[in-house]
């Protein structure tokens, strides 16, 4: 594969044998200067009065090559942060070749001779790409690198195909180079193979394969069913006691928490009440007086929850089930009444730490603020509500939700008589 360096590569290549065809021993063209310059700059020196035998080659476009595109697996894992692989940058280079004379008939010798070149050089071996690298004038600063690129080592070849641009798109070509047109070929150059150069993670081999076969509809490996939050909630807050629900956990011994978004990866090693068909454990809930630039509790949010279970050397993780876990008011705010008006600000505290790549907004009755900005975690955070609007003499409870979830306001411990519970307030 190629390095970055790649693109200039072939252009290189390109300069090269361009230049060993028009100065070769058969041409009559005389000197010719084979360059690799944007069209509006050779305008200006032939504005300046040179006369010098020119052609150019000037990459106005990079695509991406189709084919190439998805030939590899996904480069990132769940999480997108972990690299599992570098797949190749597969590119298209688009070119003008374009002759430059002041004689009559000058420019289309300077392009049937380079044309022809192209034509008879549909594919550049590896041996002439090393070859025109190793050559590359020492008056170009990257003469060094180039050597070194891979361009000749990479899977795919370097072919040279013709391409078709109408009158129009020439046209707008020249217009944007802001250069007097010349005549010119337009060509493609396929493929360029840019492998990333990133550190990847890749697993072990396996020594082993164990497959047994077994009757029933119960599997023959642990395995979770549901995760249980206290007093039929969907939610559980810090403290509450969670119970794992499955089968063959009778040798748990810890269960582990995983939040993809805010790279938590969290293992709970206090079981409790361990049996073959469910476990139980307790969030944990830290007491952490501010300020915590760095706090250990669990932050709101969805998690992961995977059992973690011994089998011989090895340590088996089970499927993962979600569990979310929900911001909670905490009882020391009783603010009994707010203000109406314009621009009101409130501040609740609040457990666990909000971090600041939370979004996280207040919810007094169904009006809605969101957090004003915080740079490091808070534990009790600020909303600025634009109107904040009366209630009409009625307490109406207030919710925080941080990155969509709520904190808790029902109480479902009666079956089928759901009430509001937590805090409330009265906006007068």
């Amino acid at each position: 594969m190629s390095d970055p360096l790649a693109l200039s590569g072939v252009t290189a290549v390109l300069q090269y044998w361009l230049s060993q065809v028009c100065n070769g021993p058969t041409s009559p063209l005389g000197s010719v200067l084979v360059s690799a310059q944007a069209p509006d700059l050779i305008q200006s020196k032939i504005a300046g009065g040179s006369k010098q035998l020119q052609v150019n080659v000037f990459m106005h476009q990079v695509t991406a090559n189709a084919a190439w595109r998805n030939v590899d697996l996904p480069s990132l894992a769940s999480d997108g942060g972990t690299r599992l692989s570098s797949p190749p940058l597969a590119l298209d280079l688009h070119y003008l070749l374009t002759a430059y004379a002041t004689e009559d008939t000058e420019a289309e010798a300077l392009l049937g001779y380079a044309i022809l070149m192209l034509h008879e050089t549909p594919i550049f071996a590896r041996a002439d790409i090393r070859t025109a690298l190793n050559n590359v004038p020492h008056t170009n600063p990257l003469w060094s690198p180039l050597a070194t690129t891979g361009l000749a080592d990479q899977n795919e070849m370097i072919k040279v195909t013709p391409s078709t641009l109408g009158r129009e798109e020439m046209a707008w070509i020249w217009t944007a180079l802001k250069a007097d047109y010349r005549p010119t070929y337009p060509f493609q150059v396929s493929l360029v193979l840019i492998q990333p150069k990133a550190m990847t993670v890749s697993p072990l081999p396996v020594l082993r394969r164990s497959v047994a076969a077994t009757t029933g509809v119960t599997p023959p490996f642990p395995a979770l069913a549901a995760v249980v939050p206290p007093s039929g909630g969907s939610t559980a807050v810090l403290g509450d006691k969670v119970t794992v629900v499955g089968n063959d956990l009778a040798a748990a011994t810890g269960v582990r928490l995983v939040n993809s978004r805010l790279g938590i990866n969290r293992l709970l090693t206090s079981l409790a009440n361990v049996r073959d068909d469910s476990f139980q454990f307790t969030i944990p809930n830290p007491a952490l007086p501010p300020p915590q630039p760095n706090p250990s509790d669990l932050p709101a949010g969805v998690y992961i929850l995977s059992a973690q279970v011994p089998s011989g050397s090895d340590v088996l993780g089970t499927n993962g089930l979600p569990l979310a876990i929900a911001p909670r008011i905490k009882a020391s705010w009783t603010p009994g009444t707010l203000s109406a008006g314009s621009n009101v600000s409130v501040s609740v505290p609040c457990a666990p730490y909000v971090r600041p790549a939370q979004q996280a907004s207040l919810i007094v009755g169904d009006q809605e603020a969101p957090a004003d900005s915080f740079s490091i975690p808070t534990n009790s955070p600020s909303f600025t509500f634009a109107t904040l609007a009366s209630t009409g003499g009625a307490s109406v409870p207030v919710r925080l939700r941080v990155d969509g979830i709520d904190s808790p306001i029902i109480d479902a411990s009666v079956p089928d008589h759901p009430v509001f519970s937590g805090p409330s307030v009265q906006v007068a």
